[in-house]
């Protein structure tokens, strides 16, 4: 396989960019051709929102850090969530291009003993986009009726060609999906080899009311292009997630995995994060590669200003900006930042930089009451914009769990004033229970806390080397002091005794 093209192969030809607006459906309806737009639209994501699919805040975090800077990386497990996009598909990569599919990720899941729901009109006005392709509607009917004629012979004829690696799950959950469900027959090898990882039956009525064509392709392909995910580094316990969000992914073929696998290796996104970018972007593989994914790096490094040696990093800290329309969410926030704070297109490009995530947050509800909470405190105008450059997550955190807490802390244990602040913005990130407070308090009780303003870097340094440089002790005596010090703030809010070692 020839290696994938340097990222300068990126850049276009002689010819202008490529209109960044979606085309007219009745336009492309007229053409009789399939219209791609370069991004789907976006919905604008309050700052403070925690995905339901994540499990350590975002930016809150303990983990060790440098003694000059923290290094925010990329997470598993944190996300945008997808729902309410939009998605242009890149028809070539599926199997079977002629279905047109749904990709809300909150379609309704028929559950067990639950009637079974009339079809509705969607948004577009048309039937679910199960049938939209379909020469007729009989051609489903058809689907349908042959599906319940094999069920009349029971599963004798399967049960002696199929071997199964889970029959003891598979078999039982394959006949409750038929008694609620159209399922083939000739679909249980295929569900067998996904009760692997871990799908249910909720999972597989989710799959088929979304996306009922995934269910056609073989056992042996599907295996061959999961195999391919996991191969490229997709965690399996994540293919779980993966599937019921994007069941699409199943009819992809493999000459299309790897040419978006390819894509994301050109712009500089390191083999050990590729798997993490597509259990977080699932959809990103409906997108053409020349039509809708290389348009938008150009987009981010001629129009945004990014430099092309971090443009992989922008896209580890937010995959989704490759499925998302950017063009608008770009202008919006350079004009109210340029004309709210007066900063700089260079500082602004800085901030995207590193937290690319800024382009999906509300103006209103979660960019504009942080800044105006940094202006209450004391800050002017500069320290904001010197604040937010150095650390963009401050426009992730939540203002009265977070923000609030920190800086009251700051000035009534820590003694220190709000410019501190622009000198060690940092400790805005760090987490107060896991962090600040414990290492506060521990030089207090060792009688080793400096008289005045508590120095913020000590904050900055890993445990091991506070221990050494500040504490003078064990790493272990300050772990101990710690772990008793969040039993008994548990305990206080719980109202729940903590249980102590007996001697």
């Amino acid at each position: 396989m020839a290696p994938p093209p340097p990222l300068a192969a990126l850049r276009p030809a002689p010819f202008p960019l490529p209109r960044l607006l979606p085309c007219p459906a009745s336009a492309a309806a007229r053409r009789g051709a399939v219209a791609f737009s370069l991004q789907t639209n976006v919905r604008l994501l309050k700052p403070n929102r925690r995905s339901r699919r994540s499990r350590y805040p975002y930016y809150d975090h303990d983990e060790d850090e440098d003694d000059d800077e923290a290094e925010f990386e990329f997470e598993e497990g944190e996300e945008e969530e997808e729902d309410g996009y939009e998605t242009d598909d890149d028809l070539s990569g599926l199997e079977y291009p002629g279905v047109l599919y749904s990709n809300n990720p909150r379609a309704p899941i028929k559950k067990p003993g639950r009637e079974k729901p009339a079809l509705k009109q969607n948004w577009e006005g048309r039937q679910p986009k199960t049938r939209d392709r379909c020469d007729t509607s009989k051609k489903v009917d058809a689907l349908h009726a042959k599906s319940k004629a094999s069920r009349s012979t029971g599963l004798v004829d399967i049960d002696n060609e199929v071997e199964l690696k889970n029959e003891s799950i598979s078999r039982s959950l394959f006949q409750k999906l038929q008694e609620e469900y159209d399922f083939d027959d000739k679909w249980l090898p295929l569900i067998d080899y996904l009760c692997t990882f871990g799908l249910k039956e909720s999972h597989f009525t989710n799959m088929y009311e979304r996306h009922m064509a995934c269910f056609q392709i073989s056992q042996a392909s599907a295996e061959e292009r999961l195999e391919f995910l996991l191969s490229v580094g997709v965690k399996s316990k994540d293919m779980k997630r993966m599937l019921v969000r994007q069941p699409q992914i199943l009819e992809y073929t493999l000459s299309n995995l790897k040419s978006h696998v390819a894509f994301l290796v050109g712009i500089g996104v390191p083999s050990a994060r590729i798997g993490q970018i597509i259990s977080a972007a699932p959809s990103f593989f409906s997108y053409s590669v020349e039509q809708s994914l290389k348009p938008t790096i150009r987009y981010l490094i001629e129009e945004v200003g990014i430099e092309e040696s971090d443009v992989g990093k922008v896209v580890q800290l937010s995959p989704q900006i490759l499925v998302q329309r950017i063009d608008s969410a770009w202008k919006s926030r350079f004009l109210f930042l340029s004309k709210e704070l007066g900063a700089p297109k260079d500082n602004i490009v800085k901030m995207v930089t590193k937290h690319p995530q800024l382009l999906h947050y509300s103006i209103e509800d979660g960019i504009l009451p942080r800044i105006n909470f940094l202006r209450s405190i004391g800050m002017r105008d500069t320290d904001v914009l010197k604040v937010l450059t150095s650390l963009t997550q401050v426009l992730s955190l939540s203002l009265e769990e977070n923000l609030k807490p920190k800086y009251l802390y700051l000035v009534n244990d820590l003694k220190n004033d709000v410019q501190s602040l622009t000198k060690y913005p940092m400790y805005l990130s760090l987490s107060l229970d896991q962090r600040i407070r414990p290492r506060h308090r521990f030089l207090v009780s060792l009688k080793k806390a400096p008289k005045g303003p508590f120095p913020l870097s000590s904050f900055v340094p890993t445990d091991e080397r506070f221990c050494k440089r500040w504490a003078g002790t064990s790493l272990e005596k300050y772990h101990t002091f710690r772990q008793s010090m969040l039993l008994k703030g548990f305990s206080e809010k719980t109202g729940r005794k903590t249980l102590t070692s007996r001697r």
